[in-house]
């Protein structure tokens, strides 16, 4: 039942400089991943009913732990490469968000199997069950790294390179089975193509860790963070609240043209990892001064990687009106200080790294 027709006084909701999803029964599968956790916090601010769908492979129970009590909130333990799991999750669905996947390139080099069977039969499985389901906007996680060997800066979402990883070539087929159902079957499809995403909850643990939590995580044990190569690899650093933004509006956007899209979702900024270091070592300082004499060490560069990475956000804005709220600097400064918070109290296994 929505809840504008009920004769209750409902609660105020907070407003935001772009519109949002409200009042909506939300399926948002990967729930309790570091994105998909952060999605499910976001809705559940909007009276959204909240489906996470997880299968806790990458995800974390103590990432949607708060959640738990909300009546709003509906958690499914299950697998998208398992068919009748995600249909029993699209059950009553107004739309879905998907963000379940299994991440990292090197991680794909070292298991394309597991990689391909996740990201491409279990993204297939969710789009039938969303189709069968009769649910008409579905949009969904991709990423920057399909643009591949294309040298050209700042990436366009028309003009990609070949896949340099198995992560790659999944999250490009992602984008073929989109477009393909889209034209079959008259869904609303929209694809969000994540430039490095960091922000709260994102896991500084293991040897597949983003840069951003493990740096923070070594230096706040005092260690010496390992950079590949020299430093000067570049990349479009994207803070989670951009990520939100633009899933809200990818799930409402009234604009036909956006409909059967991608978009880059980044922030059009280039920040080499010196100078991404230095940010970090300089926003934990604030807490712990003996950071800031902590130098890092240079390793060789890691296999399949490009050197630099930035989007064009042009087509956002023109299609969906997409403002990213939040630089780099802005960013980690929040960022910083959730992990020194929160982080502080985990035990990580500094050897892997």
């Amino acid at each position: 039942m929505d809840i504008r027709q009920t004769s209750e006084p409902q609660p105020s909701m907070p407003s935001k400089p772009y519109p949002v999803i409200r009042n909506k029964r939300v399926l948002v599968t990967g729930g309790a991943g570091f994105i998909g956790s952060n999605i499910c916090e976001d809705l559940l601010k909007f009276n959204n009913k909240v489906i996470c769908f997880d299968n806790f492979l990458t995800g974390f129970r103590k990432n949607i732990e708060p959640f738990l009590t909300n009546s709003n909130f509906q958690l499914i333990e299950g697998d998208i490469r398992n068919i009748e799991d995600c249909r029993r999750a699209c059950e009553g669905a107004d739309l879905v968000l998907h963000q379940a996947a299994l991440g990292s390139v090197p991680r794909s080099i070292n298991d394309p199997l597991t990689t391909n069977d996740i990201n491409i039969n279990g993204f297939l499985n969710v789009l039938i069950a969303a189709r069968d389901a009769k649910i008409k906007r579905f949009v969904y996680a991709v990423s920057s790294s399909v643009y591949g060997d294309l040298a050209d800066l700042p990436k366009i979402e028309e003009n990609i390179g070949n896949p340099l990883s198995p992560y790659a070539v999944t999250k490009y087929a992602n984008e073929l089975y989109a477009h393909v159902f889209a034209l079959n079957y008259g869904m609303e499809i929209i694809g969000l193509r994540y430039f490095n995403v960091f922000g709260k909850r994102q896991d500084p643990n293991g040897p597949y860790a983003a840069v951003i939590p493990k740096f923070t995580m070594l230096l706040m044990a005092h260690k010496s963070p390992v950079i590949n190569g020299d430093g000067s690899n570049s990349r479009d650093f994207t803070f989670i609240d951009n990520v939100l933004q633009m899933n809200h509006l990818a799930a409402t956007t009234q604009n036909k043209e956006a409909l059967g899209q991608v978009f880059n979702t980044a922030t059009s900024e280039r920040n080499d990892l010196n100078q991404l270091f230095n940010y970090i070592k300089e926003y934990l300082s604030l807490y712990d001064k003996d950071i800031v004499k902590i130098e890092p060490v240079y390793g060789p560069e890691r296999q399949s990687d490009i050197p630099h990475s930035l989007a064009s956000i042009d087509k956002a804005k023109r299609l969906l009106g997409y403002n990213p709220q939040f630089n780099l600097k802005e960013g980690l400064k929040i960022a910083v200080k959730w992990y020194y918070e929160n982080l502080k109290i985990l035990k990580p296994d500094i050897s892997l790294n």
